[in-house]
């Protein structure tokens, strides 16, 4: 399996052999849902909440006579059935963090990335030769690339401010590091570019 292999001005120079016993691996959709529902639950506040009738704040008067008037019997206004009142079985606040084992995510950033590279949407490049903060030279390097206008997600091997900076306000560009990808990132994204540097990182990360 090859990649299209880019120089730091975008244009093409060749390809670059992927190995297939990490991105020629089959992918397991069903183990991408469970890591993508983890990582989804672990990013929720949970501080979502509603009062019960025992926290509203109302007049406890009772509305009217228990009987006589053959209406059904209310002791006040807090009840649930009555506007303002009380939740019957509202939301409280809880934790929705959990984990699954290790081996389980790497399999799956293991599967986002094989699941990109067998449709040829892996690029890499030599190196991204930023030595400032430029988002329109970002944007014109995308552009040579053929990534203009497509959700891309971006890797360099090391950590670099100015790459970082010069993608951030490009709404269809995101920028990390080799070490923080995780599959929800890859599989949000339509292409992945990643620096030739960082393959090796990336592929000692793959290995179970």
């Amino acid at each position: 399996m090859k990649a299209p292999l880019y120089n730091e001005n975008g244009e093409l120079v060749g390809e670059m052999e992927l190995k297939d016993e990490l991105f020629g691996v089959e992918p397991k959709h069903h183990l991408l849902w469970e890591v993508s529902r983890m990582y989804m639950a672990n990013k929720r506040q949970g501080t979502h909440f509603a009062k019960t009738r025992a926290e509203v704040v109302a007049s406890g008067r009772k509305l009217f006579p228990q009987k006589g008037l053959g209406r059904s019997r209310h002791g006040d206004i807090k009840a649930p059935i009555f506007v303002g009142g009380g939740k019957a079985h509202g939301p409280r606040p809880r934790e929705y963090y959990y984990e699954i084992p290790t081996r389980m995510k790497k399999l799956a950033l293991l599967y986002s990335l094989a699941d990109k590279a067998q449709h040829g949407r892996i690029y890499i490049i030599e190196r991204f030769d930023f030595t400032e903060p430029k988002t329109r030279r970002m944007a014109e390097l995308l552009e040579k690339i053929g990534l203009d206008e497509k959700k891309t997600l971006i890797l360099s091997s090391v950590y670099n401010r100015n790459l970082y900076l010069s993608g951030r306000n490009i709404p269809f560009c995101d920028v990390m590091e080799v070490r923080d990808v995780n599959p929800v990132v890859v599989m949000n994204s339509s292409f992945v570019l990643i620096e030739k540097e960082g393959i090796g990182k990336l592929e000692k990360r793959l290995v179970i």
